[in-house]
Formats: structure tokens, sequence, C-alpha cells
């Protein structure tokens, strides 16, 4: 069996927060009690926040129309796979640059099933978040809340 190729996959993670200052996690199907943030690859032209936009839609239902560009983190960070979970798609892991967003919409229009990548999703404290995401992912999670936690812990109005 040959090893992947050894590269990262570029890509963009979407950490959505509500009014409450909560951040939007989903369950993996694959790996029930492993959450995550959503995040996907970038296409060949694409530009982050138009790729952040789309896979939100994509794997949350949550329209661009609801969403609000909140901050960036400065400079993309890097997870690497573990060797058993590397393919041809996401090579040795990925490097992603990563966008927070504030959500003004209804709960109603959230949907994570559509894929089959998740099957669950739920509001929670975005320093809680470390807790329950895969390993792997816990270095890149614990420098997002750094970054964006300031904008999670003071709750806005909405509306």
């Amino acid at each position: 069996m040959s090893l992947p190729a050894q590269y990262f996959r570029a890509g963009v993670g979407c950490a959505i927060i509500n009014a409450a200052g909560l951040v939007l996690a989903m369950e993996r199907a694959d790996n029930p009690g492993a959450w995550q943030l959503p995040q996907g690859g970038l296409e060949d032209t694409e530009e982050p926040l138009r790729a952040a936009l789309r896979e939100i839609e994509e794997e949350t239902g949550i329209p661009e129309s609801d969403l609000e560009f909140v901050d960036a983190y400065p400079e993309p960070l890097v997870y690497e796979l573990p060797a058993k979970a590397r393919s041809d798609k996401t090579g040795r892991g990925q490097v992603q640059y990563w966008l927070l967003f504030r959500f003004h919409g209804s709960d109603g229009v959230i949907d994570v099933t559509g894929g089959g990548e998740f099957r669950a999703w739920k509001w929670m404290p975005f320093d809680s978040l470390v807790s329950v995401v895969a390993d792997f992912r816990k270095p890149v999670y614990r420098k997002l809340i750094a970054q964006f936690g300031r904008h999670a812990s003071q709750p806005k109005p909405h509306g």
C-alpha cells in the first residue's frame, strides 16, 4: 500500500457564533462524540471568504444572508492527520484559513445532516469545544479560541 502524497490540502475553517456568544459545533457521523467546526477545501480559483460561505451553506444550511463576517485568523493554521486518516484527497492534513462569523438567523435553518458527514449540531461555549474535538484538531482550536474568544465572550443583542 502506498502512502498518500506528502502535501497539505488548502482549505477554510469557519467559526460561527450566535447572539448569546456560543459557537456552532457539529458532531461527526463517522465518529460519534467528536465535534468540530465547519470546514472544507478551497476550490481552484476560490478565495477564502467565498469558500467559507460556500462550506457553511453546504454543511449547515445557513445562507450567506444570515451571516456577518467578524474576524479572520491572521495566518493559515495547519493540522496533521493521523496516518490511518490520510488519503489522496487530504494528503498529510490541511492548511486552513479560519474565519469568524456572527449568525443572525433562526436556528430552524440549520441542517447538518444533508451531506452525511455530520449527525447533530449544538451551540456551545467556545472554550469548551477543545474537550470534544479529535486530538489532532486541539492545537488549532486552542489558537482559534485565543483569537476569536473575545467575540464569543461578549454576547451581542439579536436584531
